[in-house]
């Protein structure tokens, strides 16, 4: 199709800090803020892939190295007394700077002898409970700027539970627990802050996110949409078809809804609007589409990876037992779009507006074998780490295979920077869900939960389900993805596993449920990223797509 068709998409990346400093007069060093927070990023992602690619650290580490950089970055992108990080300074910039030497402080601490410090578990100095009661308090400031004040709280909660359980009333009652214990827990043992989710998420998935960022940078994002379009546009209801298929494919390779939000909402939520679809209900099946990006195979949402930690199963396995949910989720938003247009007898898109199949796939389709090498590697029982490695540099050779894909060196280095930036959020949800996994270890209130509610369902399972999607949905208005699913994972999980359920199915209803947190007001990003988009009320979006997308 010639590039003069009005609705050939053309990707617009979002700018890196890379991008934005090479723009600008004077040279980079007059903006040190924007290159500290540009070399910190690119230097993440190195370190990363030097890892993957020798495997040659210690797991303590690795784990706390990764965790450092984010708290770093979190400080720097999220900073005291600012809405954006790249306003002008105030003065509450030198408690952040505070913050990260005490971060830097604390790291070399850990990792400047570690195998000592690892033998210490069991019998902390004095600077390991000092240091250790720090690193908690900057966790959980660096998560109440990331991920908000609910998960801090519910961290809070479980903390204040475990030192005082002696003054909790009926099932809640137990030994309190001494702040060394939880210390030596927390953070001396690779349990805790450092234990699965912190592992998942440095080992697995910020590779995952790193494939992604090469891919779109790729030009994998325009293929995806232009594709989608060329399918379905000519349909009923074409252009909200095409956001739910672009959706399905770009939410397979980012497993971010608000990522796949921005990707593609910016082109298919103004081609909804075109043919007649109201603004509110055009952001809600992006934000519906865009949601289930994260139960999609190959590259499912963060808390996929975790379920097959907890469960000890291949990634592989995990993303089999979801394709068949996601596609029918998948379908089911196609068949609501169908209905909608129907019912308000939208037109069809004429074929001069489409995109031609044949000139897209020859432009782009050879971005498809970096998602088929993940998918071959994975059958073939490599790690998950390995496969995501070597799907990235797969996805950078192909793209020197057409011109249209091909990628800069300032291309690759705002990839590296921007799979950092965007990993932040998710990594410091992870280490501080690790906070309320050490707690429920080590005061055993997972076992009680779990008679409670096996208790008050009556062994009845199905009731049992029900609360178990209620407290989902609760815990989902404040919290991300993963955070829901890792809480449940902790605490309810468990009692519909001891009523016969199968592992797997437990786990993700659990994750299924998790995802309506992006989609169900007060807090609902996804939402709220396609309404920004349309034009639309961003409360009335998020309660159309909690209508939408229940059926998860």
């Amino acid at each position: 199709m010639s590039s003069e068709k009005q609705f050939l998409y053309h990707e617009q990346k979002s700018q890196s800090v890379l991008e934005w400093l090479l723009q600008q007069p004077g040279g980079v060093f007059r903006y040190p803020l924007e290159l500290s927070v540009c070399l910190l990023a690119i230097s993440l992602s190195l370190y990363h892939l030097y890892v993957a690619f020798s495997g040659a650290l210690e797991s303590h580490s690795f784990r706390s190295t990764h965790l450092a950089f984010m708290l770093v970055l979190c400080f720097l992108l999220r900073p005291l007394g600012r809405k954006k990080w790249t306003d002008p300074k105030n003065r509450w910039f030198a408690v952040d700077l505070l913050l990260i030497a005490l971060v830097i402080v604390i790291q070399v601490y850990v990792i400047w002898d570690i195998e000592k410090f690892i033998l210490r578990q069991g019998d902390l100095s004095d600077w390991d409970y000092w240091f250790g009661t720090l690193f908690i308090f900057l966790l959980l400031e660096a998560t109440r700027r990331a991920v908000g004040w609910a998960m801090v709280i519910i961290s809070g909660i479980f903390l204040l539970h475990t030192a005082f359980a002696n003054w909790f009333p009926g099932p809640f009652y137990g030994p309190p627990s001494s702040w060394f214990t939880i210390l030596d827990y927390q953070f001396m043992a690779e349990n805790g802050i450092f234990g699965i989710p912190i592992m998942v998420m440095a080992t697995y998935i910020f590779m995952f996110m790193l494939f992604g960022a090469f891919l779109v940078r790729s030009g994998a994002g325009r293929f995806f949409i232009n594709v989608a379009v060329a399918l379905t546009g000519a349909r009923v209801g074409g252009p909200a078809k095409a956001a739910v298929l672009s959706s399905c494919l770009m939410g397979s390779v980012s497993g971010s809804a608000v990522a796949n939000v921005v990707t593609t909402g910016t082109f298919t939520i103004p081609l909804m609007k075109g043919i007649g679809y109201r603004p509110a209900f055009a952001a809600a099946v992006e934000a519906c589409a865009s949601s289930g990006g994260q139960i999609m195979p190959p590259v499912m949402g963060a808390a996929a990876f975790i379920i097959a930690e907890f469960l000890n199963k291949s990634y592989l396995s995990v993303a089999l037992s979801s394709l068949w949910p996601a596609m029918m989720y998948f379908f089911t938003i196609y068949v609501m779009v169908h209905f909608e247009a129907r019912k308000t007898g939208m037109r069809r898109m004429t074929r001069e507006e489409l995109p031609d199949l044949k000139d897209e796939l020859k432009r782009g389709g050879h971005l498809f074998l970096a998602i088929g090498i993940i998918i071959v590697l994975m059958i073939l029982n490599y790690t998950p780490m390995f496969a995501a490695l070597c799907a990235i540099l797969g996805t950078i050779a192909l793209s020197f295979l057409r011109k249209e894909t091909r990628m800069s060196a300032v291309d690759m280095l705002s990839a590296l920077e921007g799979a950092a930036r965007e990993a932040v959020s998710v990594s410091v949800a992870c280490a501080c869900a690790g906070i309320i996994i050490g707690c429920v270890f080590v005061s055993g209130l997972g076992l009680k939960l779990t008679g409670i509610m096996v208790t008050i369902a009556g062994g009845q399972l199905w009731l049992l389900l029900v609360l178990t999607a209620v407290v989902a949905m609760i815990l989902g208005m404040g919290l991300t993805t993963t955070a829901v699913y890792i809480t449940l994972a902790a605490l309810v999980i468990p009692a519909i596993l001891e009523m016969g359920v199968e592992p797997i199915a437990g786990h993700l209803f659990a994750f299924y449920f998790g995802l309506v947190s992006s989609i169900t007001p007060p807090v609902a990003l996804a939402s709220f990223a396609a309404a920004g988009i349309a034009g639309a009320n961003p409360m009335a979006t998020g309660y159309l797509s909690m209508r939408l997308g229940i059926s998860k």
